[in-house]
């Protein structure tokens, strides 16, 4: 099964190249070009992890962040910005962001910060289906 990776960012170009790179090793992934597109596309589809500029126009990187966890609290989120600050960066991890990485990003540090962010969601979603399972034993008495 192919991880599902949603990449936003505004900078088209970039974020077609980076789609071609992942693409080409063997992830699953769709593109959107703002914060509300994104958004749309996360109700659509099942996404394992989300990479995401932090500076768009519109709807910011933060925000963006905040309401898709409100809305699939189990993906997890790597930022990406080319305008790191300190400030930027704990916002993001107050808000559910699980990694940032500085633009131009190295294809081989996200490829393994997306595999880790997939494992984590994988092994959480598994927690519950058990959780679920127990419950349900429980209540039939087995």
């Amino acid at each position: 099964m192919k991880i599902k990776v949603l990449l936003v960012d505004d900078e088209k170009e970039f974020i077609e190249a980076l789609a071609e790179r992942l693409a080409v090793r063997d992830f699953y992934v769709k593109t959107a070009f703002n914060g509300d597109e994104a958004l749309s596309k996360i109700k659509e589809d099942d996404f394992d992890v989300v990479v995401l500029d932090v500076l768009m126009p519109g709807k910011n990187g933060i925000e963006t962040l905040r309401e898709i966890k409100s809305i699939k609290p189990l993906v997890n989120v790597i930022m990406l910005t080319g305008h790191a600050t300190v400030e930027t960066a704990i916002d993001g991890m107050k808000a559910g962001a699980y990694d940032y990485l500085m633009k131009p990003t190295d294809t081989n540090d996200l490829v393994g910060k997306i595999k880790k962010a997939y494992n984590i969601k994988a092994d959480h979603e598994k927690r519950i289906r058990n959780a679920e399972i127990n419950k349900i034993i429980e209540k039939r008495g087995w």
